[in-house]
């Protein structure tokens, strides 16, 4: 697959917090339409820690594919795997043995011409938009908010205003024995004018899924739904980014299309599978 992308809108705000503890790749300003890899991590573990944690994820990740990827050649999952084990190392090199040690969530997207690998640990999230037709992907939270509604404990109306919504079940710590793993799928199902949107749950304290839906299908340009989100996410209380990747065109050569298969309809990672349509 070989894909032509607008410029990547990126957007990262303070919110109410007094320090920015999110990180975003290709760092702000930096973005291009020939850029490839994205990611947008938040972090935790207080002031320093979180925005120290999200950043050398972020760095270590960066540094790696540009060392170890030809964008010209295969990509998979080991090859991913690898990538995570060099931002584990790196950030292993932060543990203080602190009461509070430094973490982050991680959503990461990469198109190559195999197709479209995202991953993420966390409750940042990865959104697939077809404008005019639907949501096409949702990431799973790993929070246990989230884990409590997919076990039947409570409902999903119930998990959105859940008191501890935000204490997230995997995350990228440092020094850990039993590292968490990324969530990993394959999307192959991408047409010209998708959207994919990488954000930070501090863009989705008061935004539904069906908001999203209509902020991406309203045929504004891509700085207007920027300039939006930006607008209406002005009061929120957490950081928040993101990034927003719009595709242009999608081209399949000869030898791929009879090859490729698309992971998001049935896939356990995708919200849409597990909560209920008249939240979509």
């Amino acid at each position: 697959m070989v894909f032509d992308i607008y410029t990547p809108m990126p957007i990262q705000e303070l919110g109410q917090r007094l320090n920015q503890e999110d990180s975003i790749w290709p760092p702000i300003g930096k973005a291009t339409a020939e850029d490839r890899l994205f990611m947008v991590c938040d972090g935790m573990g207080g002031h320093d820690n979180g925005e120290l944690a999200s950043a050398t994820v972020c760095n270590a990740l960066g540094l790696w594919f540009r060392k170890n990827v030809n964008p010209d050649a295969p990509f998979n999952d080991d090859m991913l795997r690898s990538a995570l084990e060099y931002a584990y190392c790196e950030l292993d090199a932060l543990d203080n043995d602190s009461a509070r040690k430094p973490g982050t969530t991680l959503t990461l997207l990469y198109l190559h011409k195999g197709g479209i690998t995202a991953a993420h640990m966390g409750d940042s999230r990865i959104y697939h938009i077809r404008p005019g037709e639907g949501i096409k992907y949702i990431s799973r939270d790993h929070s246990v908010a989230f884990e409590l509604f997919q076990s039947g404990e409570i409902t999903y109306q119930e998990m959105l205003a859940y008191p501890q919504k935000n204490i997230v079940t995997r995350a990228m710590m440092p020094g850990e024995d039993n590292r968490s793993r990324a969530d990993i799928i394959h999307i192959t199902d991408v047409a010209a004018g998708d959207y994919f949107l990488l954000c930070s749950d501090g863009l989705l304290e008061q935004l539904a899924n069906k908001e999203i839906l209509d902020i991406f299908s309203s045929g504004g340009s891509d700085e207007e739904i920027r300039s939006y989100l930006i607008g209406i996410t002005a009061n929120n209380h957490d950081n928040h980014s993101a990034y927003i990747i719009h595709v242009r065109k999608v081209t399949l050569t000869d030898d791929e299309e009879d090859t490729l298969t698309n992971e998001e309809s049935k896939s356990r990672y995708n919200q849409l599978n597990i909560i209920p349509k008249e939240y979509l």
